[in-house]
Parts: C-alpha cells; sequence; structure tokens
C-alpha cells in the first residue's frame, strides 16, 4: 500500500513556528508531525509514502534524505508553486503508477485510526472518507426551563454531527477528476457525490487531532501524555 501526504501549504495559522519550519516538521511531544505520521502508516502496512511539498521543501527533503527508516521508502514531489490539494495529488500520479487504490491524507493530522477499515467500503466507489464526530471549539452551558444552569461541559463531542477526518482512501480513478489546481474535497468529492460513487466510514472513539493553530500544539502533547 502507498500513501500520499499532502504537505505543500505555508502554515500560516501556525506562525511564528512556520516562518522557518514547514508545518510537517513541527514537534509535538519530541516528534515531529511527519515522524508521527511515518510511524502510523508504517504500522498500517503501508510501504511507501509519497509527500507532496511546496513551502520550505528543502528542510523536508534534507529530513527525508536523513530518515532512518528501513520499513517505508520516502519519495517526494515538488509544487513550484500551489497547486490545491487536487493539484498536488495529481502531481503524484506517476509515482502511484500501477496502484489500484492508495491513503491520501492532510499533511498536518495525529491519529491512530486505522486506515484498512476505508478499503473494506471500496468496492465500486472512488473513495471512502473518514469521519470523527464534531467537537465543539467551546464549552457549553445547559440550562434547565426555569433559566437554572445544570452543568458545564467543556468542549463536549457533538455526536450527531460529523466531519471530514483528512484521510482518504481513493482509487486511481480519482485523477480523471482533477486538473493542475483544484481542489480534492471542493470539486472532485462533490462530483463523485452525484455520481454515488463516494462513501464514508465514521470512527466514534479514535484518537484523532489536526494541528492548525498552536494551541492545538499544547492540547496534542497533553492528550498524548493521557494515552
Amino acid at each position: 500500500m502507498k500513501a500520499v501526504i499532502l504537505a505543500g501549504g505555508f502554515g500560516k495559522r501556525l506562525r511564528p513556528l512556520t516562518e522557518s519550519i514547514p508545518k510537517p516538521l513541527v514537534e509535538i511531544g519530541g516528534k515531529t508531525i511527519l515522524e508521527r505520521q511515518i510511524e502510523w502508516l508504517g504500522n498500517n502496512d503501508v510501504k511507501e509514502i509519497i509527500l507532496c511539498i511546496g513551502f520550505l521543501k528543502d528542510k523536508i527533503i534534507e529530513y527525508i534524505n536523513n530518515e532512518k527508516n528501513n520499513t517505508i521508502s520516502l519519495k517526494y514531489v515538488i509544487e513550484k508553486e500551489p497547486l490545491g490539494t487536487g493539484g498536488a495529488l495529481l502531481n503524484s500520479k506517476e509515482l502511484l503508477k500501477g496502484e489500484e487504490e492508495f491513503i491520501v491524507m492532510n499533511g498536518d493530522i495525529i491519529t491512530d485510526l486505522d486506515p484498512s477499515e476505508l478499503k473494506k467500503k471500496m468496492n465500486k466507489n472512488i473513495g471512502v472518507l473518514s469521519l470523527i464526530p464534531l467537537r465543539s471549539q467551546y464549552g457549553i452551558v445547559d440550562v434547565d426551563n426555569n433559566g437554572k444552569i445544570t452543568q458545564f461541559k467543556e468542549k463536549p463531542i457533538i455526536s450527531e454531527y460529523w466531519v471530514n477526518a483528512g484521510i482518504y482512501m481513493l482509487n486511481k480513478e480519482i485523477f480523471n477528476y482533477l486538473d493542475e489546481k483544484s481542489s480534492i474535497e471542493k470539486d472532485a468529492f462533490p462530483e463523485l457525490v452525484n455520481e454515488n460513487k463516494l462513501a464514508a466510514i465514521k470512527f466514534r472513539k479514535q484518537f484523532w487531532k489536526s494541528i492548525e493553530v498552536v494551541k492545538d500544539i499544547e492540547e496534542v502533547e497533553q492528550q498524548l501524555q493521557r494515552k
């Protein structure tokens, strides 16, 4: 199995950390995001990882050249200009030649969900998305009919809503839905929905976190310590 990590973004919301360090090389609990992703993918039978890189690409290339993992092959493709997620994936098409299905994921995710669950639902679908329950950004206050506060809930999971976890299993036919500067999420996925070729798996209790702002780093470090 091969996996593509979309890692070409500027990481603007993580500045000033990402002014000199590409987002995948930001450290969390003594390991970079990329290192954690490589370990996770390796533990899930991925033998080759293709990194789609752009911003501060030389630092990621240096990391790849120094990586001592002997069980996973690391390759990369370079975006000379921002291409969008669809364009970045299309840029890696040659390195995916011969693969019927492959994992595609964002370069800012830390998780322990099992991507093999996605493969089970491929059938005639072109893509299967991983979904996680929505977690509120804020604490919630419960109030009874008399206006009395009954309890506080700190950033609860809102289980009736599901969000895209940024980890996909895709069939090679996905390339027919991409162009040079397209978005997988905004362009390709809506077309697949219209054609009834996109499915999803709900992951209810797995660890998942997207590292988008500096505060996320502290939260993830605390969560990892409790695991």
